[in-house]
């Protein structure tokens, strides 16, 4: 199958890239390519593309890779939409500690100052229980 893509020609820190046809199972940094169909250079915002051998290319079934198909969207060489390049990755979402529902909060240990008057629970009567027992 066959790509468009970038490949990258110039000195260090002078990158500057040719728009090539190329296999697609080939390495990009060797210089065995089908055809040139462009040029861009990333410092000044140059491009020369070749848009009819481009377009021929595509008819061939020939896919631009992500960043060359958003080129050629930009320049009106092709219609449609940007792909996005990177893949985001959704945020993940913070753990909050489990808070315990109001009935089943510990309440804070008591002081002395603020100690609430505390009554004593109503114990079921013995009569109460026997009458409630078949």
């Amino acid at each position: 199958m066959l790509t468009i893509r970038l490949f990258r020609i110039g000195r260090k820190n002078q990158p500057a890239f040719k728009i090539v046809v190329i296999d697609k199972r080939r390495s990009s940094t060797r210089g065995r390519f089908v055809e040139e169909v462009g040029v861009y250079n990333p410092l000044n915002k140059q491009r020369n593309l070749k848009g009819d051998r481009i377009k021929y290319w595509i008819s061939q079934g020939a896919q631009p890779s992500p960043t060359v198909h958003n080129m050629l969207v930009t320049d009106k060489v092709i219609e449609g939409k940007k792909i996005a390049k990177h893949k985001l990755v959704p945020a993940k979402p913070v753990e909050q500690p489990a808070k315990a529902p109001a009935s089943e909060a510990v309440p804070a240990p008591a002081t002395p100052e603020n100690e609430p008057a505390q009554t004593p629970a109503e114990e079921p009567k013995p009569a109460e229980e026997a009458a409630k027992q078949p």
